[in-house]
């Protein structure tokens, strides 16, 4: 089953590792160092249209979402 996580990008449930509130992590040092690894790696792709409220990470890539979280988890349960 694939997840619509904005502007027009689907990812198979199975590909997703966690879905994650931008404001409430990136108070973390750690997860700020992670995204700025994946940054540097050019593993992040931007698929908000505006300011992003979530990222998805993935196996190889994270995913800045302008969807919250919890509607992104909500379409995933909705399918389950």
């Amino acid at each position: 089953m694939y997840i619509d996580i904005g502007e027009q990008k689907a990812l198979r449930s199975s590909e997703i590792i966690g879905v994650f509130d931008l404001d409430g992590v990136t108070v973390s040092k750690k997860t700020r160092e992670y995204l700025k690894i994946c940054e540097k790696n050019g593993q992040i792709e931007d698929v908000s249209r505006d300011i992003p409220l979530s990222f998805v990470v993935t196996d190889n890539k994270v995913y800045f979402s302008s969807f919250l979280s919890k509607t992104i988890y909500s379409r995933a349960s909705k399918n389950f």
